[in-house]
C-alpha cells in the first residue's frame, strides 16, 4: 500500500463531520512540521484552522483544503462502514475519499517527496486547511485569509483538491468559479376566504408574471470562460395548509450563478426593477455567497496541464462550471488559484469512494507542479 493511500485512510478513519476536525489537521501537521514548516493552528469560533508555511521569499505557493466532510446519512445504506476506509478491488471506500482527504494525502505526500528531493527550493510552500468548507463557511477559510491579509502576507498561486476530474484523473481543471448571490423575497398580501377574492390580496397571483419574467431574462451571455448567468428559483412557499384560505404572504428563495460579465450589485438593482415594475409589495433580502473569479491560461494553469499530461498522458480542459470552493476567499486577494483534485462522481453520496491508482497519480502530478514552479 502506498504512503498516499495510507495517509487517506487514517484521515477518512477520522470522522470529522463539519465543522468536527477530529485529529485530522494534528497528523498532518506534525508531518508538515517534520518538513520545516511553521505551523500556525487558528480556532475560531467552532471551527480549527491550519496554517503552515516553509520559506519566507516569493514566489509563494500553497495548497489548500478541507477536512470536514458532509454527514454520512443512512449508514445501513453504506456497503462498507463511511469511516473505516475499506479497500476493495482498488478503491478506497469512505467519507470524504473524494471530497477531499484523499487530496490532502496527496498534497502531504507530494509535498514530503519534493522537499526531499530540493531542500534548497526557491520560494515559499505553505498550507492552509480548514474544517468549515462542508459547512456555514464563515470561520474557516475566510477568516484565515483576513489573517493573512492584514499581515500582508500574500500567496501568488494557490491549488485547492477539490475533485475536479469528471471522468477520468486530470480531465477537468477549475481554473475559475462562477458568482454566487441568493435572494430571499416576500411577498406581501391579504389573506382572505378563497370565496371572497375580492376582500383578500393573492401574494401568489400577484408575484406569478414577476417571477416568471425573472425566469426568462438574459441576464448576460457569459464570455469565453463562462457561461451566461443564470436564475433559478431553489424555494417557493405559500399558504396555511388550508385550500380554502388565501395567503398573506409569499416566501420565494431564488439564486444567482453568475460571470464576470455582470456585479452582484447589478444584478441585485435589475430585479429589484422587475419587482417594482410589477407593483409588488415586498421585502427583499441578500447572501452573497461568494464572487466569481478566473485564473487566465498563465504559468500555474499551463504549469498544470502540463504536469497533467507529463503523469496521465490525457489532455485537460480548463472549466468554470460547479459550485462554489473556498478558492473564491483566496483569489478575492489577488492569488491565482486552481482547482484539482479526483474524480467527483460519488462526493456526498452514499458509498463515496475514489481509486487508490488514481491517488497515486494525484501525488505525483502534484509533484510535478512544485518542481516546475519551486525546484
Amino acid at each position: 500500500m502506498s504512503e498516499v493511500v495510507k495517509l487517506a485512510q487514517a484521515l477518512i478513519q477520522r470522522a470529522s463531520v463539519t465543522p468536527d476536525d477530529a485529529g485530522c489537521q494534528q497528523l498532518i501537521n506534525e508531518r508538515l512540521a517534520k518538513l520545516g514548516f511553521a505551523v500556525e493552528e487558528h480556532f475560531f469560533v467552532d471551527t480549527l484552522n491550519t496554517w503552515a508555511r516553509k520559506g519566507d521569499s516569493g514566489p509563494h505557493f500553497c495548497f489548500a483544503g478541507h477536512t470536514d466532510v458532509v454527514p454520512v446519512g443512512d449508514e445501513s445504506q453504506w456497503q462498507h462502514p463511511p469511516f473505516a476506509a475499506i479497500i476493495e478491488d482498488d478503491m478506497l471506500h469512505g467519507r470524504g475519499a473524494a471530497d477531499m482527504k484523499g487530496s490532502l494525502a496527496a498534497m502531504v505526500v507530494a509535498t514530503e517527496r519534493f522537499i526531499n528531493k530540493h531542500p534548497n527550493h526557491t520560494g515559499s510552500l505553505s498550507f492552509l486547511i480548514t474544517s468549515d468548507e462542508e459547512g456555514p463557511f464563515v470561520n474557516g477559510t475566510t477568516r484565515v485569509v483576513d489573517l493573512l491579509e492584514a499581515r500582508n502576507e500574500k500567496i501568488d498561486m494557490c491549488l485547492v483538491g477539490e475533485p475536479s476530474s469528471r471522468h477520468e484523473l486530470g480531465d477537468v481543471v477549475k481554473n475559475g468559479r462562477r458568482g454566487s448571490l441568493t435572494g430571499h423575497l416576500k411577498v406581501i398580501g391579504k389573506q382572505g376566504h378563497v370565496a371572497y377574492p375580492h376582500l383578500a390580496k393573492n401574494p401568489i397571483h400577484l408575484s406569478a408574471a414577476a417571477i416568471a419574467e425573472l425566469s426568462q431574462t438574459e441576464w448576460d451571455q457569459g464570455n469565453a470562460f463562462f457561461p451566461a448567468t443564470s436564475f433559478q428559483v431553489s424555494n417557493i412557499n405559500g399558504g396555511t395548509g388550508a385550500g380554502n384560505v388565501i395567503p398573506g404572504s409569499l416566501q420565494v428563495q431564488f439564486n444567482f450563478r453568475f460571470s464576470t460579465e455582470v456585479t452582484a450589485e447589478q444584478l441585485k438593482q435589475r430585479v429589484i426593477t422587475i419587482l417594482d415594475q410589477h407593483q409588488l409589495d415586498y421585502e427583499l433580502d441578500w447572501t452573497l455567497n461568494g464572487l466569481p473569479f478566473l485564473t487566465e491560461p498563465g504559468p500555474l494553469l499551463d504549469v498544470t496541464i502540463a504536469a497533467i499530461k507529463e503523469v496521465t498522458g490525457k489532455q485537460t480542459t480548463p472549466e468554470t462550471s460547479g459550485g462554489t470552493s473556498d478558492g473564491r476567499f483566496i483569489a478575492q486577494t489577488g492569488c491565482k488559484v486552481i482547482e484539482l483534485g479526483p474524480i467527483n462522481a460519488t462526493i456526498h453520496q452514499v458509498n463515496e469512494c475514489v481509486s487508490c491508482t488514481d491517488l497515486d497519480q494525484l501525488a505525483l502530478i502534484y509533484e510535478k507542479i512544485l518542481e516546475k514552479l519551486l525546484a
